[in-house]
């Protein structure tokens, strides 16, 4: 099957024009599962929750969640993407995955809050999950962003059985490519991290963002990867299936050697 990542710089509390450039790649993409990167349909620099409530009732104003799923199903494809969630009485950071047959949807609401977010949304609640989506033979799970510095993120996913973890993601540091590939390698599994790319100058504090869109194997090894600072889609073909048997020589399996008692 052929996954995709999209990098671009969503517009700053524009959910609207978000909109319309996430359903039209959508579209455009050629591919089997898309990712679109961190609260792509609404921007990232936001210090309070009075800002982030205003977009997340703008995203259910304009159908969002349900435009993107409706885009799912007529496509035939996966998406996920980035964006403010407002539910029972919390705000979110999240991340909407979207299946052909809208039954499987799900948020994820993002576990590890980076910096300024904790000003901006709660923490998020779903915990780690994975869904096993049977037309495509496929068991995906998601992380958001600063996840990835918590190896339990991704042990946890894999330990539920994920075959490819996406990670949408708003990325600023310089070291977190060094990490991606590994976070592959010790589960075994495919990672596809959609970063975005820009800068964002508001609330007295300008952000920039690094781009650098990568689909790692897993064995990580990169696949596929954009620039730093390129708007543009990176596919790359993957075999599910292939990362089940944990083994990797006829004696040692990385998940049945792992002696948890001796694990905090």
């Amino acid at each position: 099957m052929k996954i995709a990542t999209y990098q671009f710089a969503p517009k700053y509390a524009a959910c609207k024009a978000n909109l319309e450039t996430l359903l039209s790649k959508s579209a455009e993409i050629q591919a089997d599962v898309i990712i679109f990167p961190e609260l792509a349909i609404s921007g990232y620099n936001f210090v309070t929750k009075e800002q982030t409530s205003k977009l997340a009732v703008e995203c259910e104003q304009l159908r969002v969640y349900e435009q993107i799923s409706e885009i799912a199903k007529s496509q035939n494809k996966i998406i996920i993407y980035g964006c403010p969630k407002q539910q029972n009485g919390k705000l979110y950071n999240a991340a909407q995955l979207c299946f052909p047959n809208a039954k499987f949807d799900r948020f994820y609401t993002k576990t590890h809050l980076f910096y300024k977010e904790r000003y901006a949304f709660d923490e998020g609640d779903t915990g780690f999950f994975v869904i096993n989506y049977p037309d495509f033979d496929l068991n995906i799970g998601t992380m958001i962003c600063y996840d990835w510095r918590f190896p339990e993120s991704a042990r946890t996913l894999a330990l539920k059985g994920a075959d490819l973890i996406v990670c949408p993601a708003n990325l600023v540091t310089s070291i977190w490519p060094k990490v991606m590939p590994a976070r592959a390698i010790e589960n075994k599994i495919y990672f596809a991290v959609a970063n975005r790319i820009g800068s964002e100058n508001a609330n007295g504090e300008e952000l920039f963002f690094n781009g650098q869109s990568a689909i790692y194997d897993y064995n990580g090894t990169e696949l596929n990867s954009a620039n730093a600072d390129e708007t543009k889609a990176i596919t790359a073909e993957i075999n599910p299936s292939e990362t089940r048997n944990k083994s990797f020589n006829p004696i040692n399996d990385i998940f049945s050697d792992r002696r948890t008692k001796y694990y905090l």
